[in-house]
């Protein structure tokens, strides 16, 4: 396979280390592979940005207005509104009006979405065609597939279960090769490989041969 970057770089908000003044840390979390962030996520939606509104309190979550185009997961009924944290240094997320997004976030109690910094959130027209055909059944399929991440040598995976996630590795971006074109799948024999295409699995791949 190749591990050319291509073109540009999607602008996934996934890894992000936020100071508050003096120094102590306030927002961290590991880069998530957008398989994995979308099997983690309660909803991952489609939606234009609206309107943005204005916090009355620190402790205040800043609320978008959006218009949701297509639900990929999440609840049955249309999602008008996005939470976030009142800043980046509190792990919240900045969306621009009138761009749309793939947003992937948690539900509340209440059924309200929340976002936040370690979330998938990137703009559609910057995602590549396989991962927005992944969003309808690719990832899914890897739902039980473990991805892990490798960021120095040695690295390997402990169960078959597991795809080495390299792009790190090999082009010092989570916005790689197997980022942008591969998924995660489970085969028949209960392990997991990676799966490059924009269609779904053909039976070749998913079956295991006996030796």
């Amino acid at each position: 396979m190749s591990w050319t970057v291509k073109g540009f770089v999607l602008p996934l908000v996934l890894l992000c280390l936020w100071r508050l003044q003096g120094g102590a840390q306030a927002c961290s979390c590991a880069p998530a592979h957008p398989q994995k962030a979308f099997c983690q996520a309660d909803v991952v939606i489609k939606a234009k940005v609206v309107a943005g509104k204005d916090v009355d309190g620190f402790d205040e979550p800043i609320t978008y207005d959006i218009k949701q185009t297509k639900m990929f997961k999440g609840p049955d009924k249309e999602i008008d509104a996005v939470y976030t944290p009142p800043s980046s240094s509190l792990c919240g997320v900045t969306l621009a009006n009138g761009v749309e997004y793939l947003i992937t976030g948690k539900l509340d109690s209440d059924g309200s979405l929340h976002v936040t910094l370690c979330d998938f959130i990137a703009p559609w027209e910057g995602m590549s065609s396989t991962q927005k055909k992944s969003l309808v059944q690719r990832y899914e399929m890897g739902c039980d597939c473990q991805i892990t991440r490798c960021t120095s040598v040695p690295c390997g995976i402990s169960s078959p279960a597991e795809c080495l996630w390299t792009d790190w590795l090999i082009e010092k971006s989570v916005n790689g090769e197997q980022a942008r074109h591969f998924a995660c799948i489970k085969r028949s024999d209960g392990s997991c490989a990676w799966y490059r295409g924009a269609s779904s699995p053909k039976k070749g791949f998913m079956d295991i041969e006996d030796p």
